[in-house]
């Protein structure tokens, strides 16, 4: 992962198979959980991975979609999607996982918005 960017080795990734693992479903439906947008996957050494701060408690962290939505709507790519949410956002004051991680959907959302 050397030849990654710097935000890519800063977070912790998980495999699908992990992520099935860590919800207590099968892999499917992890499948499924992206094509619905419930969570953003990476190629990262060519396989592809969802950073594990996208679960929370053992599920998809719920605010992640609408906000993940809202991006992809705005034009971002699925990777510049999860770049931005990893990144500290001075409007925001942290970086947008945080914020989402402790419930400041609406923030984090209406920032996402002025992006498209």
């Amino acid at each position: 992962m050397t030849d990654s960017p710097s935000w890519i080795r800063a977070i912790d990734w998980l495999t699908l198979p992990d992520v099935a693992d860590a919800i207590g479903e099968t892999t499917s439906r992890v499948r499924r959980l992206l094509d619905d947008h419930a969570l953003v996957a990476v190629r990262v050494d060519g396989v592809l991975k969802v950073p594990a701060d996208f679960l929370l408690e053992g599920r998809p962290l719920s605010s992640l979609r609408g906000t993940v939505i809202v991006l992809l709507d705005g034009g971002f790519a699925p990777e510049e999607a999860v770049q931005w949410l990893f990144e500290p956002e001075e409007t925001i004051g942290m970086p947008p996982i945080e914020a989402l991680r402790a419930g400041r959907k609406s923030e984090v959302r209406r920032v996402a918005q002025t992006l498209g």
